[in-house]
């Protein structure tokens, strides 16, 4: 589904630009030691790149002053800052970005956070989100293949598909719901979850189906993504 060019919650396109460097010393300045530390010890986000330690709030508001800015997106990605990259998939516009970006992009990804915060806010309101769901499912690297599923969900809870996208994904689901990697099957786990939470009832059954399927497989991965999906689908009546 084509993302759209108008004015968004955030502010308005035609805010004032700012400059990347501003926006890297205000980030600088926002950091937490505090939030540096919990980032790792609470939330289990990890990261090689440098880190302020900004808090998400802080982030979103400063999102929100921004607006759309697809250059400065480009330029806060490039710092290789993660506190940058994550106001960057706040601040660009869905409806700029390309496949060669989302690749780009994908490649740098080393921690859940960056991954969810991406597709969840971002990606999944591209036109190129399912295409891109069903090329990452089959990437080797954890954090790649965790944004293929986090981005099937992510389209799933914002209705961004059709029922036969969201079928295909079923199908993605059922291949993949054997990777034992924690960031993997976690991911996986919450595509079904979503896709089962949809109202068509097609969709409903399938996911159902398949979450019966896989609690009953041999394989420990399997077995927990299905019995976890089907607990989850008990408690909301589906």
């Amino acid at each position: 589904m084509a993302a759209k060019k108008k004015a968004v919650a955030r502010g308005a396109k035609a805010a004032p630009k700012e400059d990347a460097k501003s926006v890297l010393a205000e980030l600088k300045r926002a950091g937490s030691p505090s939030y540096k530390a919990d980032m790792a010890a609470r939330y289990g986000i990890v990261t090689k790149a440098p880190v302020y330690g900004v808090p998400v709030a802080k982030l979103r508001a400063m999102a929100k002053r921004i607006g759309y800015d697809h250059a400065l997106a480009e330029a806060l990605w490039a710092s290789g800052i993660h506190d940058a990259r994550m106001l960057a998939t706040m601040v660009d516009d869905p409806a700029d970005v390309t496949p060669a970006q989302m690749e780009r992009w994908v490649k740098d990804m080393d921690n859940w956070g960056i991954v969810d915060t991406a597709c969840f806010h971002y990606w999944d309101r591209t036109p190129h989100a399912h295409k891109q769901i069903d090329k990452w499912a089959k990437a080797k690297p954890e954090f790649t293949k965790r944004a293929a599923f986090a981005l099937l969900a992510s389209c799933a809870v914002h209705k961004q598909g059709t029922d036969e996208e969201f079928l295909r994904g079923l199908e993605l689901i059922e291949v993949h719901a054997n990777d034992p990697r924690n960031f993997v099957k976690k991911a996986v786990n919450w595509a079904l979850r979503a896709i089962g939470g949809k109202a068509s009832p097609k969709l409903r059954r399938a996911a159902r189906e398949l979450a019966e399927q896989l609690s009953t497989s041999e394989d420990t991965t399997e077995r927990w993504v299905g019995r976890d999906a089907m607990k989850a689908f008990d408690k909301a009546g589906k």
